[in-house]
């Protein structure tokens, strides 16, 4: 069976430079812990854990195994001349007192395996959200949370376009208003809707500034991408407004103001985006009240500007 290379000795011995790595090692030649654990065990950061290892595995001083999309570490099959020198080191590789208080927490932290649930996300906690969206996708939490919506809303979808917040809001609520000035987009809608059984969506084509929904019936009105596309995103918001019942909700999705000037070539934009300012100005003179503006997370992937969700209250 072909081995792998002998590592030099001094190769050996600087990766044994650290106080730090000596702890992990120490502990290592005993147990096979994840990085969770072992920062659980001695007290430090899981990134200071992962750094300390990466130095550990490249010397051939520590093995890693994979158990499902988790690491767990522990001493590797050492060579001979690693086997001695560790025996001679380990004796007085870490002082009394705090070896002692590592080997406790180590036992608490494998008593806790012991448990069921607490026990995989103690050992996992580091991974767990790589493990989640292997297993269920990266999308879910927040379509879910869209069951907090009333289902006896009515809700309007301003420039809905294909359709895909209609799609994301109807299996939620009583009826979807979609309003879409384009045939082709409302198209692509009717047939998404369709495909996915959703009949409680009503189709209109028109321009998001006058629209045949009446005024005052709706619960909530969203418009996704749409206003940077708006002459006047004022008409847009006040009937927006218009729609709304008291208390309703406007909830607006835009792009951060931004200075791709390119886009109004491109892509027809007439707005670089919009700032916490001018949105709650806009808002405000519409009629709406309880005015919030928050960036949403960047997407590391996306190439565009970073987004915004705005909401605001009817009066």
């Amino acid at each position: 069976m072909k081995t792998a290379p002998a590592i030099p000795l001094l190769d050996l011995l600087a990766a044994l430079s650290d106080p730090t790595r000596l702890r992990l090692l120490r502990v290592l030649d005993a147990n096979e812990l994840s990085v969770g654990e072992l920062g659980k065990a001695l007290q430090l950061p899981q990134s200071t854990v992962s750094r300390h290892l990466k130095v550990l595995l490249d010397a051939g001083w520590v093995a890693r195994r994979s158990e499902g999309t988790a690491g767990l570490f522990s001493m590797g099959e050492l060579v001979s001349d690693a086997r001695e020198l560790w025996k001679t080191i380990r004796v007085n590789a870490v002082e009394q007192s705090e070896a002692r208080e590592d080997d406790a927490r180590v036992r608490a932290v494998m008593a806790e395996r012991k448990t069921d649930s607490l026990s995989f996300f103690g050992r996992y906690s580091d991974q767990w959200d790589a493990m989640r969206a292997e297993l269920f996708g990266p999308r879910f939490t927040g379509v879910a949370m869209l069951a907090l919506l009333n289902r006896q809303w009515r809700v309007a979808d301003f420039g809905a376009g294909t359709g895909i917040a209609t799609h994301a809001i109807a299996p939620f609520v009583h009826r979807v208003d979609a309003v879409e000035q384009s045939e082709a987009m409302l198209a692509v809608a009717r047939e998404r809707m369709g495909a996915a059984g959703l009949n409680n969506v009503m189709f209109h084509q028109a321009p998001v500034e006058a629209t045949p929904i009446d005024a005052a019936v709706m619960d909530a009105a969203v418009a996704v991408l749409v206003l940077h596309h708006v002459d006047e995103p004022a008409d847009a918001m006040r009937e927006m407004t218009r729609v709304l019942a008291r208390g309703g909700i406007a909830l607006i999705v835009d792009m951060v103001a931004h200075n791709r000037e390119d886009y109004k070539r491109t892509m027809g934009h007439k707005h670089l985006g919009f700032s916490r300012d001018e949105m709650n100005l806009l808002m405000e003179r519409a009629g709406l009240r309880d005015v919030r503006y928050v960036e949403l997370p960047v997407e590391p992937m996306a190439k565009g500007p970073g987004l915004f969700v705005c909401v605001g209250v009817k009066k």
